[in-house]
């Protein structure tokens, strides 16, 4: 008889939870989200615009409005709103991982899988676009790296790191899915124990 999580769809096994895309703002969560949702055959979610379409404004609206600790208490409803449903893969923003509530719902919930990249790769990206509200300050290179260094530490938690390197975003798509099929298949193995 063939369990649930071992049924594959295109040779990939159906997902038992959602997969949680963490990492710095830049990173490709979003891109490559999609890309792995697609491959997959599951829906994509991106945690900032569900926020967005909750509080009827933008994020950068939230944070000048109410501020980040507003947004953040938002945030953590709506992601654990969402781990409520079915197996999808979900973007988060750069910070949730960072709130205690809200990693541990994704510990529970989910699988998490942190797309780390390092400063040059993160810059080139983010530099590109201003709508990054923790990045509107005298000198946003400084806040970047001080955030990678007050970050890095707690997105080592996750379940699966994955490199999100200067290559094509379906190049790293296919990294996640590599990485997530051996844990998918030791999920399978506690489970039956």
């Amino acid at each position: 008889m063939v369990r649930p999580e071992e049924q594959t769809v295109a040779g990939t096994p159906v997902l038992p939870k959602t997969i949680v895309l963490i990492g710095m703002m830049g990173a490709g969560k979003s891109t490559i989200g999609r890309q792995i949702a697609e491959r997959l055959g599951v829906p994509f979610r991106d945690a900032d615009r569900e926020i967005e379409l909750a509080a009827g404004r933008t994020i950068q609206e939230i944070f000048a409005e109410f501020g980040e600790e507003h947004f953040r208490s938002g945030e953590r409803r709506v992601i654990a709103r969402l781990l409520e449903d079915e197996p999808f893969v979900l973007a988060t923003g750069g910070g949730a991982f960072m709130d205690a509530e809200t990693r541990a719902v994704i510990k529970e919930k989910a699988i998490s899988v942190w797309l780390r990249a390092e400063f040059d790769v993160l810059w080139a990206r983010v530099s590109k676009r201003a709508h990054r509200p923790l990045l509107k300050t005298a000198d946003p290179q400084k806040t970047l790296r001080d955030l990678i260094a007050a970050r890095y530490p707690t997105y080592g938690m996750a379940d699966i790191t994955v490199e999100s390197a200067d290559a094509p975003k379906d190049v790293t798509a296919q990294e996640v899915i590599a990485a997530l099929q051996p844990f998918l298949t030791a999920n399978s193995n506690l489970e039956e124990q």
